[in-house]
């Protein structure tokens, strides 16, 4: 046996790992068990295919298996077994360093009846027909009930790793929708189930266990070749995984508030219909039209394979720690003050560095480490897009059954990694998107096919990092929007005075109007005019703005543009009077002295600064805030040219004091009159010491 020489120390690592968790164990009691059935399952997946090393740690991890199932802690018997386990995986990898024989451990390589143990090593191990944590006529809808009390480490730990297990089950289920025989994805599905099941059992959450179990059996017959996966079993798995999320969902609202649950998560009609499959095996008819969920390059969505214990493995793959979201924010919030500090210090060595020359030096090495930890702190902040990008492909998958279309939804980039909040806050905006891309964007088939189309629509998702922001675009092969049929609707509803029509760009922006709609009647999924607006409103929270391109008759693509993270951004600052704003950099188009032949104004419409014969709207800063001004006219003051949502327009300030790096600082409900409809997105400490405030412009533009 030649195992690589990574291997051979990720498994030596493991080992070690797995000895440190067993040395505090004792009979009659639980420390240790997940971690050490987690690891058991890392070191089966490590010698998965190699018969002399995967037999024992097989048996080892049906052992644990069983106490798991039953709600057991440990054992002598079982404790012994471990023990003897890792002191036999010690000789083993000194045998492999070596190049010497694997010694025949003392203990039977595979009690279980059953696959070899080599078979079993690749997919898991074979699960008992009948639950042996609850009798099978238990009734399964009940309340979930488990004491925190002393246990809250654990259920910390399962709530964790079931949304892991969780997010691989659906991507697993979607790929089996489209390749049943894809082995390696039924396996890693059926893994997911078998360790959610175990720990669940180990834990009292009886409704987890039982759902988990039956699914698990259907998974097992499929494995075996007994029962073919066709999209009525995929759609009762994907089931089985929506009712374990809400279970795992009120675990994490228990842990948050300390709440127990008093909703009911009704199960038993769900595990009647799956052991109607498994006695059935499978061959249940599902005539509805089936979305086709795949990635860009035709693979599951993401290149990685998740281990058992939800962690990634492969070569090159870096040991990865949980952390709680309050630590990360507290580290942030301390980067945010380094930062204030260190600005406060450039501007002290910036005026007083002839009288100590020491001083400027001393400051650029602190920026040097400032800006290092800043940057390691933000990535901390920073997560792959790929979970959400799962959910709109379930999602597009449910929603072209529900719409009767055919549709291949694909996506790219989902290793893009955006701040934790923006992937939180973008996924409802997504929801709507992709909704309307289905229900409005593609055409049925039929009229498709009329139009000389393939019968099957094309909506893709993508993210990408361009010129410090990331990009998300979603985009269909569908209608189009009609520039013409929108301005209509704008003109009855009152927005567009009749006349010459604006740029079509301008036009697009309507259908983020609240209550705007094109729709010719009202479905169960769009055509209220309610949900673009949610899109536009959220995105712009994110400091983020929207475009269309659209060509009629060939589809749409929308373009969400998002800042890296909304911890510190990028502005300048400008002096109005007395006060110091901060306009964020990736809405300031230009700046410029202005003469007073560039300034007129026209009836109706008030000021207008005329850019190479392009009227823009000009506002005044003071006025909107009621503060005194310097410069009255434009001419003796400073326009800034501010672009969003498609539509520019010049801003009126005193100066241009800087362009930097600002953290945000959230104003408090003491000055919280000042933020929303005022335009003010926050504030920010500034190097002399002054307070800024930073402006929200899609806000002020509305407000004008």
């Amino acid at each position: 046996m030649a195992l690589p020489a990574q291997a051979v120390d990720q498994l030596e690592e493991a080992a070690n790992r797995l000895a440190g968790e067993i040395v505090l164990a004792a009979p009659g009691g639980d420390d240790g068990l997940i971690p050490a059935y987690s690891l058991l399952s890392e070191l089966s997946e490590l010698t998965a295919g190699e018969t002399a090393l995967a037999g024992p740690i097989g048996a080892a991890r049906s052992a644990l298996d069983r106490r798991l199932d039953a709600g057991q802690p440990f054992d002598a018997e079982t404790l012994g077994l471990l023990l003897r386990t890792v002191e036999w995986l010690q000789k083993a990898v000194t045998a492999l360093r070596a190049g010497a024989t694997i010694p025949i451990p003392d203990h039977p390589s595979d009690p279980s009846p059953g696959p070899g143990p080599a078979k079993q090593s690749e997919a898991g191990p074979a699960p008992a027909k009948r639950s042996e944590a609850w009798d099978e006529t238990d009734p399964a809808d009940e309340l979930l009930h488990f004491d925190l009390e002393g246990n809250r480490e654990l259920f910390t730990e399962f709530h964790a790793e079931t949304g892991e297990h969780l997010a691989h089950i659906e991507a697993g289920a979607l790929k089996l929708e489209n390749s049943p025989d894809d082995l390696e994805a039924l396996n890693a599905v059926f893994r997911s189930f078998h360790t959610i099941k175990g720990n669940a059992g180990f834990l009292g959450l009886k409704p987890m266990n039982l759902l988990a179990h039956e699914i698990e059996t259907l998974l097992d017959f499929a494995r075996n070749r007994e029962l073919t996966l066709g999209p009525a079993v995929v759609a009762q798995i994907l089931r089985g995984r929506d009712a374990l999320e809400a279970f795992n969902q009120q675990v994490g609202v228990a842990l948050e508030r300390g709440v127990a649950p008093t909703e009911l998560v009704p199960v038993s009609g769900l595990i009647a219909t799956v052991r109607a499959l498994v006695e059935s095996r499978g061959a249940l008819a599902d005539v509805a039209h089936i979305a086709r969920p795949r990635s860009a390059e035709g693979g599951e969505p993401g290149a990685e394979k998740p281990a058992p214990n939800g962690k990634a493995r492969g070569e090159g793959a870096a040991a990865t720690v949980r952390v709680s979201i309050d630590k990360l924010d507290t580290l942030m919030d301390v980067v945010g003050e380094l930062v204030i500090v260190h600005s406060q210090l450039a501007e002290t060595a910036r005026r007083f560095g002839v009288a100590a020359p020491p001083l400027p030096g001393n400051v650029g090495q602190l920026s040097r480490i400032t800006k290092e930890l800043q940057g390691t702190a933000m990535a901390l902040r920073m997560i792959p897009i790929q979970p959400t990008f799962q959910k709109m492909e379930r999602l597009a998958r449910d929603l072209a059954r529900e719409c009767r279309k055919s549709v291949a939804f694909t996506t790219q980039g989902g290793e893009t990694e955006l701040d934790r909040t923006m992937v939180e806050e973008i996924a409802d905006p997504l929801v709507h998107m992709v909704r309307n891309a289905l229900d409005h964007g593609l055409e049925p088939e039929t009229e498709r096919v009329a139009k000389g189309k393939p019968a099957m629509g094309v909506v893709e998702l993508r993210a990408l990092h361009q010129g410090g922001q990331i990009l998300i675009e979603l985009q269909d092969d569908g209608r189009g929007l009609d520039p013409e049929r929108i301005l209509a609707k704008a003109r009855r509803q009152g927005l567009v005075p009749e006349g010459p029509p604006p740029p079509v760009e301008q036009i697009y922006q309507f259908i983020f109007l609240p209550g705007f709609s094109t729709a010719d009647k009202v479905t169960s999924l769009s055509g209220r005019g309610v949900g673009m607006d949610v899109v536009k409103r959220n995105v712009e929270r994110l400091r983020g703005k929207i475009e269309i391109a659209s060509t009629l008759g060939k589809g749409t693509t929308f373009t969400i543009r998002l800042p890296l993270t909304m911890a510190i951004i990028d502005g300048l600052v400008v002096r109005v009077g007395d006060d110091r704003f901060i306009l964020p950099t990736t809405s300031v188009q230009r700046a410029l002295k202005p003469t007073r032949q560039q300034v007129v104004s026209i009836q109706g419409c008030g000021e207008v600064l005329d850019l190479n014969g392009r009227l823009l709207p000009l506002h005044r800063l003071h006025r909107h805030f009621g503060i005194p001004a310097q410069a009255q006219d434009p001419w003796d003051g400073i326009l800034v040219v501010v672009e969003t949502s498609g539509r520019s327009y010049a801003l009126l300030v005193d100066e241009m004091i800087s362009k930097q790096e600002v953290v945000i600082k959230n104003l408090g409900t003491f000055m919280s009159h000042l933020t929303g409809a005022s335009g003010v997105a926050g504030g920010a400490i500034l190097g002399d010491g002054h307070i800024a405030l930073i402006l929200d412009p899609a806000v002020l533009l509305q407000a004008a």
